[in-house]
Order: C-alpha cells, then sequence, then structure tokens
C-alpha cells in the first residue's frame, strides 16, 4: 500500500487528502496537493474569516491514529496490537491487506450488518 501524503492547515487544522479531494471546489480525488493551483487557499479559513490562506499555509501531515467508520475503534500506531501480532510503532499503511477491525470482527450482529470491516474501513484521526 502507497502511502497517501495529506497536508494539515497551520491555522485552523484542516486537512487536505486527495484521496477525497475537494469536489465542491473543483478539485478531483486524487488530486496530490503538489498538483493543486497556485490559487488554491483553503477552504475553512477562507469560510471562517481567518484570511488567504493559501499552500504555504500547510504542512505535511502523517497520522498515526486512524478510526473504524462502523463501531469507532482507533488503531493507534504507538500502541500496534501486540495480542493480534501487531507490534507497537507499525504504522496502518503496514498492516496486512486482510486487516479487520478487532471489535467490528468480534460483534455478530456488526458483522451481520456490514459484514468483515477491513482498513478501508478506517479514517485518519487528527487526535494527539
Amino acid at each position: 500500500m502507497t502511502s497517501v501524503r495529506r497536508y494539515k492547515c497551520v491555522i485552523c487544522g484542516y486537512i487536505y487528502s486527495p484521496l477525497r479531494g475537494e469536489p465542491h471546489n473543483g478539485i478531483p480525488p486524487g488530486t496530490e496537493f503538489e498538483d493543486l493551483p497556485d490559487t488554491y487557499l483553503c477552504p475553512v479559513c477562507g469560510m471562517e474569516g481567518k484570511g488567504r490562506i493559501g499552500k504555504g499555509g500547510f504542512e505535511e501531515w502523517i497520522p498515526t491514529k486512524y478510526i473504524c467508520n462502523v463501531c469507532g475503534y482507533v488503531y493507534d500506531q504507538k500502541r500496534g496490537e501486540p495480542h493480534r501480532g501487531i507490534k507497537p510503532g507499525t504504522p496502518f499503511e503496514n498492516l496486512p491487506d486482510d486487516y479487520t477491525c478487532p471489535i467490528c470482527a468480534l460483534d455478530p450482529k456488526i458483522s451481520k450488518v456490514y459484514g468483515k470491516v477491513y482498513k478501508q474501513g478506517f479514517d485518519p484521526l487528527d487526535i494527539p
């Protein structure tokens, strides 16, 4: 799995991800930060009246926590999952492709409705 490069606004904390792009601003999913137009502005700062924060107001952001979109379980790179053989410090991107949420996998009600929740069912979490 290739690592996705995300960027965070240093003023408001908005995170630009090429996975989602900004279709509402004419930026399709898959657009890398480097390929954004020079006129790009932070969509949150502009809406909140904090000024015209351009690409220079962003820094690369590397998430270390990911949250399951179904049950809210948080995978923390620092903690890992030693009981499942995942050593502390293991980046989310390095988890096996067949990695499943440890909570959802054990709950028959969740499995029945959603099936197995794999890595694709997690999103980066921006908390310390």
